[in-house]
């Protein structure tokens, strides 16, 4: 059996999961007017500087920065040229709508995923839908409980987390074999040959985290 070392700090992640964002604002035209004001003044740019570099009348600029009316995406366009910003850049205070998906014990989806073999018992314990990290994860609860169960040659694509709760497993990813018990971690790339290869007690149970790039999102 192999081990991995612990990792370095450089390989440590960067992002602080503890760090508080902005609050976002939930109505659209405000979130563009505010944006709107904020990129002009940065540029030290006065509201009559602005309606002569777009061609909207003060009065118009007023009520699309105060939130009073929606700018349609020719306005928009305008404006982002003006400014010398990506159109998206009105948008980035503007709080969209973040899915959770609950499942309680007993109640995740049993299905099948495509390559799984007869005999693992799949249940899947929350899909969500496009989102803007543009990643699908799918977490499932795999039970393992006959000899037959041995499988060491799934192959796919993204990254998979594994995290035992049930019974030992010697799980081979690539040419290592890891022994896991009751409160062990795989974390790995999924494109390698990889599965259950030894059943050493069983049931075995455990967590597996699958995540991967979403075909239909932009690169």
């Amino acid at each position: 059996m192999t081990t991995d070392k612990t990792p370095s700090p450089a390989s440590l992640p960067k992002q602080d999961p503890h760090k508080i964002t902005p609050n976002k604002e939930r109505v659209l035209e405000v979130a563009i007017g505010r944006e709107v004001r904020s990129l002009r003044q940065s540029q030290r740019m006065t509201v009559t500087d602005l309606s002569e570099a777009t061609g909207l009348s003060p009065g118009m600029l007023s009520k699309i920065e105060n939130g009073g009316t929606s700018a349609s995406l020719t306005t928009l366009v305008t404006l982002a040229r003006a400014l010398s910003v990506p159109i998206t850049d009105f948008f980035k205070t503007y709080e969209v709508e973040r899915g959770a998906v609950h499942v309680k014990a007993g109640e995740g989806v049993e299905t099948v995923r495509e390559g799984t073999r007869a005999g693992h018992q799949y249940q899947l314990l929350g899909a969500l839908g496009a989102n803007a990290s543009g990643l699908q994860v799918e977490p499932y609860l795999i039970t393992l409980s006959e000899t037959s169960d041995r499988f060491p040659t799934f192959q796919h694509d993204g990254i998979e987390f594994l995290y035992i709760l049930e019974g030992e497993v010697g799980y081979r990813h690539g040419t290592k074999m890891y022994h896991l018990k009751p409160g062990d971690s795989l974390f790995f790339d999924a494109d390698a040959p990889h599965g259950p290869e030894e059943l050493f007690k069983l049931p075995v149970r455990f967590l597996s985290v699958i995540s991967y790039r979403n075909p239909g999102a932009g690169t």
